[in-house]
C-alpha cells in the first residue's frame, strides 16, 4: 500500500486532495492507488445532480450538504465545471457557491475540469468517487457540467440522479421534449418562489403521465453502447415513478424543501434495495464501465502501431476528396490487420 493510500483510509484530507490530482491527471502510477482503494469502496450513496444552466445546481448542492451535515453524515461533493475548447482552461467556479461549508472538517468538495469529455462528466470522474468512497465519506455528491438534453453520463455513475429545472427556462413543450429528464430518480423544481414555478411543476407532471420509462434498468440499457441487457422484469405497480420536488436553495428562504428532497432521496434508497434492483444495477454500471474503458484502451493500443505520418496523409487525401472518411478508416484497419498478420 502505498503512502497516499494509507494516508486516504486514515482519513488525511492531504493525502485525499493529492490522491485525486493524480487521478484527475490520469498518471500511470495511479492504478496501484485505485486498485487497493477499490477493496473498501461501495459504503457511499452516491447522488448525481444535473441540469441545464442557471437552474441552481451549485446552490442546491450546497444547501443538501449542510442538510446532510445535521444529519451527523459526512459529505464529498465533487463538482464539473466545463473545459474551454479554444484556451483548454475551466474557472473550477462552483466552489464560490459553497462558502457556508468551509471549514467544515465533515465537508471535502473537489472541482474537476471535463478536458473535453462529452455527457456531462470527465474521464477520470467515476475514479475520483471511488477515491472519495474510500476515503470514508457518506455521501458523495456529484455535480455535473448541466450541458442540455443529452447529458446523460450522470445515470451510469450516480445511484440516485436528480434533475434540477426551474421557472423560465422554456415552455410545456421543451420540458416534455428535454431528454435529460427521462434519467430521472427525482425531478426538482428549484427557484420555487419565482414566477412560473407552477407551470414548470404542471409541465413536469404531464411529463410524468405521458409515460415513464417503466424502470431505471431500462434507462441504462438505453443508454449502454454495445450493450445488450434483458428488460426488467419490475412490474408495472412496482416500478419507480420519480417525485417532483420544489425546493428554493438560499439563505432567505431557509432552504425551503431540502428537507423534503433528502427524504425522497432515501424513499429512493429504501426502493432499489428492498425492490432487489441495485445490485442488477451496479452489474449494469461495471459493464458499461468495462466497455468505456476497453474502447479507449483499444484506441490507445491502436494509435500506436500506426506510423506517424499515417493519420496525416489519409487526413490530406480526404481533404482533397480523393477518399472518404470511412474509405480512410477501412485503409486504418487493413494497416492494423497487416501489422497483426505479420
Amino acid at each position: 500500500m502505498t503512502d497516499l493510500a494509507e494516508g486516504v483510509l486514515n482519513g488525511s484530507r492531504r493525502a485525499l486532495a493529492r490522491l485525486l490530482t493524480k487521478v484527475e491527471n490520469e498518471r500511470a502510477a495511479v492504478q496501484a492507488d485505485l486498485a487497493t482503494l477499490f477493496k473498501q469502496t461501495g459504503n457511499a450513496w452516491i447522488i448525481g445532480i444535473t441540469g441545464a444552466p442557471g437552474t441552481g445546481k451549485s446552490t442546491l448542492v450546497n444547501a443538501m450538504a449542510k442538510a446532510y451535515r445535521q444529519q451527523n453524515k459526512t459529505v464529498a461533493i465533487l463538482a464539473i465545471d466545463p473545459t474551454s475548447p479554444f484556451s483548454g482552461g475551466a474557472i473550477l467556479g462552483d466552489r464560490i457557491r459553497m462558502r457556508d461549508l468551509s471549514g467544515d472538517t465533515g465537508v471535502f468538495i473537489r472541482s474537476m475540469a471535463t478536458r473535453g469529455s462529452l455527457g456531462g462528466l470527465s474521464r477520470s470522474a467515476r475514479d475520483a468517487i471511488r477515491v472519495m468512497d474510500a476515503a470514508g465519506f457518506d455521501v458523495v455528491l456529484v455535480e455535473t457540467v448541466g450541458a442540455g438534453q443529452s447529458e446523460i453520463d450522470i445515470v451510469r455513475t450516480a445511484q440516485t440522479t436528480l434533475v434540477v429545472e426551474a421557472p423560465g427556462l422554456g415552455d410545456d413543450v421543451q420540458a416534455i421534449k428535454a431528454g435529460i429528464l427521462e434519467i430521472a430518480d427525482i425531478l426538482v423544481v428549484n427557484k420555487a418562489d419565482r414566477p412560473g414555478s407552477t407551470n414548470t411543476l404542471r409541465a413536469l407532471k404531464t411529463m410524468l403521465d405521458l409515460g415513464h420509462p417503466a424502470s431505471r434498468m431500462q434507462m441504462m440499457a438505453h443508454h449502454g453502447d454495445f450493450l445488450h441487457v434483458e428488460h426488467s422484469t419490475t412490474t408495472h405497480e412496482n416500478f419507480w415513478l420519480p417525485p417532483v420536488v420544489q425546493t428554493v436553495a438560499s439563505a432567505e428562504m431557509a432552504d425551503s424543501g431540502v428537507p423534503e428532497l433528502l427524504e425522497a432521496i432515501n424513499t429512493h434508497r429504501e426502493y432499489l434495495e428492498t425492490a432487489h434492483i441495485s445490485t442488477q444495477l451496479e452489474q449494469q454500471r461495471i459493464q458499461i464501465e468495462l466497455y468505456d474503458l476497453l474502447q479507449s484502451a483499444l484506441m490507445h493500443q491502436f494509435l500506436e502501431t500506426l506510423p506517424e505520418t499515417m493519420i496525416r496523409d489519409l487526413v490530406e487525401q480526404v481533404q482533397q476528396r480523393e477518399i472518404d472518411p470511412h474509405q480512410a478508416v477501412r485503409q486504418l484497419l487493413r494497416r492494423t490487420e497487416n501489422v497483426t498478420e505479420v
